[in-house]
């Protein structure tokens, strides 16, 4: 078998990196890209499922550097770029026109790989047959790291921070040749930080470009989603199903935004047998069934604790026709009570769901809810038989606030036997968005508004004898930035109504979907930390989540270093921060280059500050310093 690096030229003259993984024997073969800005050669090398697809699929396999990243030339000006998904195309057209290819070309790739793959498919390059997006968003503003419900996230200022330092690393010296220090120095002097979304509040242009939704008809390609219950792109995996109108196949898992072959929270099961079956059919024309099988394959979740570090939610796999399944029915629960009911907002409230700071295991997974229902207005059901949902839950209420500026977040859990509150679905909503996310309004204090605030995707059965709780608060903490004031929620309960996806009638398809169970190991999280503090005198609550990790690779070693802190004054929730800081560092035999970035984002009631630092080494001592500084107005956020 044989793997090699090459330079594949786009049209501008700029080259993009890429090692290619091609079989020995048995040529020409189809090709399969993948493409990231993660630096292929030393700090993100998973060459497993690459080997794997060549040499059990017989693939050749493209990993690809994406422009100005990596060993790739050029400048990387922002996330999804505009002449990303161009780069892409030519990528293909380069591997289809390979003599040791048939022509046919498939795409796939997790996360920053899955907006790739959607992102060229947009573009329906001739030879790109068939793609497989994992843990990929089709609307980059409402699902997506950066902003949700209208809200800027808090504690994922680590990802951007993160493509600073890996951006101002150099090429692998031995790919780049003799001046490679020359570019390294052009590149620091280029670099762009990717907090462009800081000055995107609303939703407009900036976010239509790389987001799929609603020009589902540009993808032509046969499509196969992976999506996790326990990811971010939860939501976007069942629209894109949805609405593509192309041959398709849904494989949503119980996973995190982890590889569905480790995943924490499991169960795991092999994925990349699925990516050959799929790429066979489409790419080879096999006639292995895979498109005559139920086209969704779920993880249907049952009640279990919550755990920080869950291996395995309780439950089974089962396949279904269509989306949404025609049994599908809304059930409504109305609150107990007629009676309007105040609740005083508090900053730090959602503490217990999921944090996402750094992007490493076990990727926050949700705690207890209780002491976060302290503070919310809590409604809860009875569960007199087993009651699944599959879906997206919706609560409908009116409500007025004190503030022209607030929030409401939705929690809907399942109260165990012994008091446990397990989160099950969530969502929140600036006010202001209510009526669109492009031109939000002010709220009118003191007067009544309809809102709908519709919670994330989720399948759950709860379990007879068990509760349904429903809790409303006034913030998200530190998923969403916290409200610019502490102001009073009114909620008519008389007009409140939780709706839930209730599942009603038997499956329609017998038996479980021909999958490859693993039973591990799930991915490890030992160099990961994650504290919850509270600060009694200072009357602050504060998020940290921290990892480390070192690797020794052929011709290289590299250490890395995150820490995301992310904290607020509960009864004064305008004045709030988030810091972070990534330290990479990569020892070749010409050098050792280390990249140190520090960002913090501060709020009052009023404005945002921004301050950015950068410092470049070479062989321990320093080479560059760079730093970028913005206060903005707050606006409606």
């Amino acid at each position: 078998m044989s793997e090699a690096n090459v330079f594949i030229p786009m049209a501008d003259g700029v080259r993009l990196a890429a090692t290619l993984y091609l079989p020995e024997t048995g040529g020409p073969w189809p090709a399969i890209l993948e493409a990231y800005p993660y630096r292929k050669d030393d700090v993100s090398v998973w060459p497993e499922d690459y080997r794997r697809l060549r040499d059990e699929g017989a693939y050749a396999v493209c990993r690809a550097d994406t422009r100005g990243t990596g060993s790739s030339e050029g400048v990387a000006v922002d996330e999804y770029p505009p002449g990303e998904a161009e780069d892409m195309c030519a990528v293909i057209a380069w591997l289809a026109e390979q003599p040791w290819c048939t022509g046919a070309v498939g795409m796939f790739g997790s996360s920053y790989a899955g907006f790739a793959t959607l992102h060229a498919a947009m573009l329906a390059p001739p030879a790109l047959k068939a793609i497989v997006p994992l843990y990929a968003t089709d609307d980059r503003y409402t699902d997506d790291i950066h902003y949700g419900g209208g809200i800027r996230k808090a504690a994922e200022l680590n990802y951007p921070l993160s493509m600073v330092a890996l951006n101002a690393l150099p090429q692998v010296p031995a790919l780049a040749g003799a001046n490679w220090r020359e570019r390294w120095l052009d590149r620091i002097d280029a670099l762009v930080p990717w907090y462009r979304s800081l000055d995107e509040p609303h939703d407009g242009p900036y976010w239509r470009h790389g987001s799929v939704r609603p020009e589902y008809g540009l993808i032509r390609a046969p499509t196969m989603i992976v999506g996790g219950w326990s990811d971010l792109y939860r939501n976007a995996a069942l629209r894109l199903f949805e609405h593509l109108d192309v041959p398709k196949r849904l494989l949503m898992g119980p996973w995190s935004h982890m590889s569905p072959i480790d995943s924490i929270p499991g169960p795991r099961i092999d994925h990349v047998r699925e990516l050959i079956r799929w790429f066979d059919r489409w790419l080879r024309g096999a006639e292995n069934g895979v498109d005559r099988e139920p086209p969704i394959v779920l993880f249907v979740r049952r009640t279990t604790a919550p755990e920080p570090d869950l291996d395995a939610f309780a439950g089974e796999w089962r396949s279904e026709p269509r989306w949404p399944p025609e049994r599908v029915r809304p059930l409504v629960l109305e609150p107990p009570s007629d009676a309007a009911a105040t609740l005083a907002v508090r900053g730090d409230v959602g503490v217990m769901g999921h944090i996402r700071g750094t992007y490493y295991p076990p990727y926050g997974l949700a705690l207890d809810q209780r002491s976060d229902e302290i503070h919310s207005l809590v409604y809860d059901w009875p569960v007199a038989a087993d009651l699944e949902i599959l879906g997206r839950p919706v609560l409908e209420l009116v409500v007025s606030s004190t503030h022209t500026v607030a929030f409401a977040a939705a929690r809907l859990s399942e109260v165990l036997p012994d008091g446990t509150s397990a989160l099950v679905s969530r969502g929140i909503l600036n006010l202001t968005h209510r009526g669109s996310h492009a031109d939000p309004r002010q709220l009118v204090p003191g007067e009544p508004t309809e809102v709908r605030i519709e919670l994330d995707a989720t399948s759950w059965v709860f379990t007879a004898g068990n509760r349904i709780r429903l809790a409303i608060a006034g913030s998200g903490w530190p998923d969403a930035w916290p409200p610019p004031v502490a102001c009073e929620l009114t909620v008519d309960l008389a007009r409140t109504r939780l709706v839930l996806p209730h599942v009603a009638g038997p499956a329609p398809v017998a038996g479980p979907p021909d999958l490859v169970h693993v039973a591990g190991p799930a991915g490890g999280t030992e160099d990961t930390g994650w504290r919850i503090e509270h600060d009694v005198y200072g009357r602050e609550t504060r998020v940290v989540v921290e990892s480390a990790s070192e690797a020794r690779l052929d011709g290289a070693t590299v250490r890395r270093r995150d820490e995301v802190r992310a904290g607020v004054i509960p009864h004064d929730p305008a004045r709030a921060f988030a810091e972070s800081q990534t330290d990479v560092e990569v020892a070749w035999p010409e050098a050792t280059a280390r990249a140190v970035a520090r960002v913090e984002l501060r709020s009052d009631a009023e404005r945002f500050w921004f301050d950015l630092r950068l410092d470049v080494f070479e062989d321990g001592e320093p080479l560059r310093t760079r730093t970028w500084r913005s206060d903005t107005p707050r606006g409606l956020g």
